[in-house]
């Protein structure tokens, strides 16, 4: 019986073939596992890749269409303003011109009266004193007028 202690047999070479079977299976499933961490990893960090630059992308994008938008609202108040001004001179033009005729009739209303008030012989000689001034309300000579410019 001393012999079978010391002599191995076809039994235990079985359990060891087994027990390096069932350990080269472990290790295997270890590496596999192993391998579907790194893959997933790297998927990870690919899908992270594509994002960031898709994010970056829409960054950009969304930067220009912010300018195009600021640029538009840009253009439509200096349209506006210059609509505004335009329209601004034209009232002032035209103001101008109706206190000029006004100013020229009453010239004319002031200048026809006194031709017919005076001596004939003095037609021309026209009496340049304030009380004149004062009896038919004539404005100075310089016209006044204010303009407000309204911010857009």
């Amino acid at each position: 019986m001393g012999n079978k202690c010391c002599k191995s047999g076809p039994d235990e070479d079985a359990l060891e073939k087994e027990r390096l079977k069932r350990l080269r299976k472990k290790r295997h499933r270890a590496r596999i596992q192993a391998a579907r961490k790194i893959q997933a990893w790297w998927r990870g960090t690919l899908v992270r890749r594509t994002l960031l630059a898709a994010a970056l992308r829409a960054w950009v994008i969304q930067n220009w269409w912010r300018a195009v938008l600021c640029r538009r609202v840009l253009q439509r108040r200096q349209d506006l303003l210059k609509i505004y001004v335009i329209r601004e001179e034209a009232a002032v033009r035209l103001q101008s011109w109706v206190r000029m005729w006004q100013c020229h009739r009453r010239y004319c209303h002031i200048w026809h009266a006194l031709c017919i008030l005076q001596v004939p012989k003095g037609c021309f000689a026209l009496q340049t004193d304030d009380h004149l001034q004062d009896q038919y309300d004539v404005p100075p000579g310089q016209p006044e007028f204010h303009i407000e410019i309204l911010s857009v």
